[in-house]
Parts: C-alpha cells; sequence; structure tokens
C-alpha cells in the first residue's frame, strides 16, 4: 500500500520511499546522495586525528554563512546582542554603529582654530594698518630740544591740505582752491598717569620764530626775533619748524606729530556713521558753510568739516572755535573708540582705512603710539581729562599774547606728569 500522498513520486518517476524527500517513510534514513547540499567530508589518512565535528552548520559555513546558532547566542537573551553580558565593553561602539563624538576634544580643537584665526587677523591688521601711516616728519631735524619729561606729549595738526581732492569735492566741502597747505588747528594732547591733557595753540598766537635748520635744505636758519602768527611756521618751513616753535616758545619737548588734512577728516566721520554733538547756540558761515540749530544732532563729514573749521560766526577771535575743535575731536574719539567700532570689521576697516590714508606722522610714530593718542583724545571727556585754551594775557597787533607765568606753570606740570590745575580765563 503506498502512503505518499496523491501525486507525490520520487525522482524516478516511482511511487515509493526509496527516493528524495522520503523522510521517515522509509526504512533507511536519508543519506548526503540525495541532499546534495551537504557534502560527506573526506575520510582522514589512516592514522590522522580525525577533525571534531563541527555539527549542524558545517556545510553553510564554507558559503560565508553564519547562523548565530553556533555561537550560543540567543537574541534577546543574556549572550546576545539584547543581554548585558554579550554586548560591548562599555564605552566601545556598538555593533555596527558610531562611537560617540568627543565633544571635550572638539571644544578644544575649535577654540585653538579660533585663537589662531584671531591671531592671523590681528596680525594681518596690524601690519596693513602700519603700512598706511605716511612717516614724513623727520624730528630729528628739529635742533635746540628741551629735555624730556614724564608721559608722552603729541601735536596734533589740522591742516587746509586739499591733496588728492577733486573739483567737486572742494567746492562741497566749501576749502577753495588754495595752493599749499597751512594749519587750520594745533593742539598738544599730554597722555600720562594723571589723566589726558588737551590745550589748544590758537594760530594767531603770538610767537617768535627762533633759530632752525631747514627741512628739505639742511641749512641753519639764525634766530632774527621774529615774532609772527604761530600758522606761519608751517607756512615756512612745515612741520619740522612748527615743532620747533612750539618747543622754543613753551619749553614742551614733543614726543610725536600728527596731522591730518581736510578730505581725511570728512571720510573719518562718513566712515562710523556721522559723530553726533550737542550744539549750544545756533550759528552761520558762509566761508566754511556752517548752518547749525541749537541742540544735539549728528553731523555727517561735510558738516563736522565746516563745524570746527568755523571762525568768522564768532567774535572774530580763533579760541571760540578752539573749543568747537577741541568738542568735535573729543567726540569724534569717544563715538569711535568703542566695540561696536572696533569689533565690527565692516566698521573699522572703513574708518582705519579712511583715516590712515591721510595722516601724516613723525618716523618714529607707531601704530601703538598712535592709538593711545585716539584713546588719550577719548579720556579728555571721560571724567579725569581736561581740556583747555593756552592761557592768554592780552593781544599784540591782532595776535593773542600767551600768559608766561601760567604758561610756565603748566608747562611744568606736564613735564613732570602732576594734574593740570592752571586754568585759561578764554
Amino acid at each position: 500500500m503506498n502512503d505518499w500522498p496523491d501525486g507525490w513520486s520520487d525522482d524516478r518517476g516511482n511511487n515509493n520511499a526509496a527516493g528524495y524527500g522520503r523522510g521517515s517513510g522509509g526504512a533507511q534514513p536519508e543519506g548526503a546522495r540525495v541532499m546534495r547540499h551537504v557534502q560527506r567530508p573526506a575520510a582522514p589518512p589512516r592514522g590522522a586525528v580525525p577533525p571534531q565535528s563541527r555539527g549542524y552548520d558545517e556545510g553553510y559555513d564554507q558559503q560565508g554563512y553564519d547562523s548565530g546558532y553556533n555561537t550560543g547566542h540567543v537574541y534577546g537573551g543574556p549572550g546576545g546582542p539584547g543581554g548585558s553580558s554579550g554586548g560591548p565593553p562599555y564605552g566601545q561602539q556598538p555593533y555596527g554603529g558610531r562611537s560617540a563624538p568627543n565633544w571635550r576634544r572638539r571644544l578644544k580643537v575649535g577654540s585653538l582654530t579660533l585663537v589662531v584665526v584671531l591671531l592671523a587677523v590681528s596680525i594681518g591688521t596690524y601690519f596693513w594698518a602700519d603700512s598706511k601711516l605716511k612717516r614724513e616728519v623727520d624730528l630729528s631735524k628739529v635742533i635746540e630740544r628741551p629735555g624730556e619729561g614724564e608721559g608722552t606729549n603729541y601735536l596734533i595738526v589740522g591742516s587746509d591740505s586739499r591733496e588728492g581732492m577733486s573739483a567737486e569735492e572742494k567746492k562741497k566741502l566749501h576749502t577753495g582752491s588754495a595752493d599749499g597747505k597751512r594749519t587750520d588747528s594745533m593742539m598738544i594732547l599730554h597722555e600720562g598717569s594723571n589723566g589726558p591733557t588737551m590745550i589748544s595753540l590758537p594760530r594767531d598766537s603770538d610767537v617768535e620764530i627762533p633759530s632752525f635748520k631747514g627741512s628739505q635744505s639742511g641749512k641753519l636758519f639764525p634766530a632774527e626775533g621774529r615774532r609772527v602768527k604761530l600758522n606761519s611756521a608751517y607756512a615756512e618751513d612745515g612741520p619740522e619748524l612748527l615743532v620747533r616753535t612750539v618747543e622754543h616758545n613753551t619749553g614742551l619737548r614733543i614726543d610725536h606729530y600728527v596731522e591730518i588734512g581736510f578730505a581725511g577728516f570728512a571720510n573719518i566721520v562718513d566712515a562710523i556713521g556721522g559723530v553726533e554733538i550737542d550744539i549750544p547756540k545756533s550759528f552761520k558761515d558762509k566761508k566754511s558753510g556752517a548752518d547749525f540749530q541749537a541742540g544735539k544732532q549728528t553731523l555727517n563729514g561735510e558738516q563736522s568739516l565746516a563745524f570746527v573749521r568755523t571762525r568768522y560766526a564768532f567774535a572774530g577771535s580763533d579760541l571760540d572755535r578752539t573749543k568747537n575743535q577741541q568738542k568735535f575731536l573729543a567726540a569724534l574719539a569717544s563715538q569711535t573708540a568703542t566695540p561696536g567700532t572696533i569689533l565690527n570689521p565692516f566698521k573699522l576697516y572703513p574708518t582705519m582705512g579712511a583715516g590712515l590714508d591721510t595722516l601724516i606722522v613723525d618716523k618714529d610714530m607707531s601704530l601703538w603710539s598712535l592709538g593711545k593718542m585716539f584713546f588719550a583724545m577719548k579720556g579728555v571727556t571721560g571724567g579725569d581729562g581736561k581740556s583747555m585754551n593756552m592761557p592768554i594775557s592780552g593781544s599784540r597787533n591782532g595776535n593773542l599774547v600767551w600768559d608766561k607765568a601760567k604758561v610756565k606753570q603748566l608747562v611744568q606740570q606736564l613735564k613732570n606728569d602732576e594734574k593740570v590745575t592752571v586754568t585759561s580765563d578764554r
């Protein structure tokens, strides 16, 4: 009797139990002859130690297949990936995954990279700015100089130089078209341990032209006792004679010289977006182009230049103009030397570019010294500083005569870097 289901037969078409797939129906178990996927291992040589049986997975290992059963792992159990004893050691990456990022190391690398970048930018900015300074004034040509004192003294000069200005710019800024250049403003800025002091030197000051060495010819010119307006010294032989004249008439040594022209001044103001200033009284001046109402207002470059140059709107004296110049320069420095400008490259670089391109300084001036000067200007209005005119005692032939006693006391206090107690009545 055939126990196979209908339609089932062996590989020879016979419905018997001797062929493939008979299972437990035959008297003999199925052999490897029929199970083609299982290969019987070759008999070992005589006397050889037979290999240990590899069990059920023997045939699959040759195909690179690993069922996992030969490891003894049971998924979800203690020995499998889900168990506590079968997983990777603490801190190592899991099976097939990525290791957790080392944030402490990344933070260190990122911080170091940031420091290197900032250092490179700072060094690059320093050399870029330093290369823009026009070191054209040679103070070694100044003869018979006073002795050095404490602190640092800067002679800051605003000239009416129109160098590089187009006809349109001259018209817009009301500068005129005069050849050469003259001093429109002169100030001594003392930077020391007792706060900065800014002293305006009216250009109409009555001074003596001393003996001097020609800045170009090197020729010695003896003193002739000539008394002139202070700005005549600059017109006669430039910055070196101006420094020589200031030192001779004050007894104070000038350590550094800084000069800026009309265009540079206006460009700096525009680069920082204008300067806010409080004008106590309205005034007009056709020559400078000034037309201001009283009150707080923000001046652009053109308006700022008109503000500091205005002279004829006042009582004919240069002293009112010098007070406006001091006030404006202190406001300019205060609003420029801020984190909003220094840390903002979109403001810092245009401001430095506009100013440094037109600055003329002495040969020994460093960018560091220039920065100290700028922050000293800011400190004039910071509470510790002082601004004043050179003490005046009267006039001679329309020129302002300095008060000799007060000037002597003032210079002595500056030389000793003492707090300035001298006052100016005008």
